[in-house]
């Protein structure tokens, strides 16, 4: 948490989740790599470009996929933690100042809606077909993206960043009874924001459950643009425009610089005569053996 910490800027931080039609559901469960790739993309394009056209500055996203709804139903969305400007062309900071009510907000979220909704659908019809209809279909039905008051400070983004980060689909505390007959829990329906109970049977519960599986390796925590680790030096450039102490980066030593600066070794040359040269031959992994030991000499010491 200290490492994220680090990379923040002493200006507001804004939540944004974008959300897509359950009707995309089977889709999802079909091809989860292709389709949450592309909510990545489309979500980050859609940010990058508001950022680009209405600040006429490039911004930067912390993005974290979610694919479940309170009742463990699949609901794939994008929490995005956007910083309140941009740097322009100048290599200036700017910042966003649109309020509403003294409230101040980052982008419309109708206008921010629509446009997601359009680089969804044209990157959707790319990578995979799909009938007319089902695409006229997406283009009628409202994309809800919504945004949360702005955080407080640094250390509210942080909070949210340590509970959200690796939150799974159901946490233990909302389970109020599991047997022969099934598992019992605890759910908000966010309709009319009253906690409820449900009561589902063994499979139905697993089934649910393992629809929020991701693939292997798949990455859920994103960075972008100015909080990507591609721009770090760039970034640690502005904290020191807003007067920041940038903490130094501790350089990493080799194990040979080591050995020759506080050991008084030095493992390039020969422990015996003291002059000749070592040179690796072979390196292999811990925990296994040399393929020569292992093979002609493993069979030859066995026999012996």
């Amino acid at each position: 948490m200290e490492n994220r910490k680090q990379d923040l800027l002493p200006v507001p931080y804004f939540h944004v989740v974008f959300t897509v039609p359950e009707t995309l559901n089977g889709l999802f469960l079909q091809h989860p790599v292709i389709l949450y790739n592309l909510l990545f993309a489309s979500t980050w394009e859609t940010i990058a470009q508001f950022s680009y056209t209405k600040l006429h500055a490039e911004t930067g996203m912390v993005a974290i996929l979610h694919t479940w709804g309170q009742n463990l139903s699949l609901h794939p969305h994008i929490h995005c933690i956007v910083p309140g400007g941009g740097i322009n062309f100048k290599g200036q900071w700017k910042q966003v100042n649109t309020s509403v009510n003294g409230k101040s907000f980052l982008f419309w979220v109708e206008n921010l809606s629509e446009v997601f909704r359009a680089k969804f659908i044209t990157g959707l019809q790319k990578q995979l077909p799909q009938d007319k209809r089902f695409i006229r279909e997406l283009c009628k039905t409202d994309w809800v993206v919504y945004a949360k008051e702005p955080f407080a400070g640094a250390e509210q983004v942080i909070e949210y960043l340590g509970r959200y980060t690796h939150k799974v689909a159901i946490s233990n505390h909302r389970i109020l009874n599991v047997d022969e007959k099934g598992v019992i829990f605890r759910w908000r329906d966010y309709r009319d924001n009253k906690e409820k109970i449900m009561p589902l049977e063994g499979v139905e519960f697993l089934r649910r459950f393992c629809q929020h599986i991701l693939p292997r390796r798949f990455v859920r925590i994103r960075h972008y643009g100015l909080l990507s680790t591609a721009r770090r030096e760039q970034l640690r450039e502005l904290q020191q425009a807003f007067g920041i102490d940038v903490p130094k980066v501790i350089e990493r030593k080799n194990w040979k610089d080591i050995c020759r600066e506080h050991l008084n070794y030095n493992p390039d040359i020969c422990p015996q005569c003291g002059k000749g040269r070592m040179v690796t031959i072979e390196m292999f992994l811990a925990g296994r053996p040399p393929p020569l030991l292992s093979s002609t000499l493993g069979e030859s010491l066995v026999k012996f």
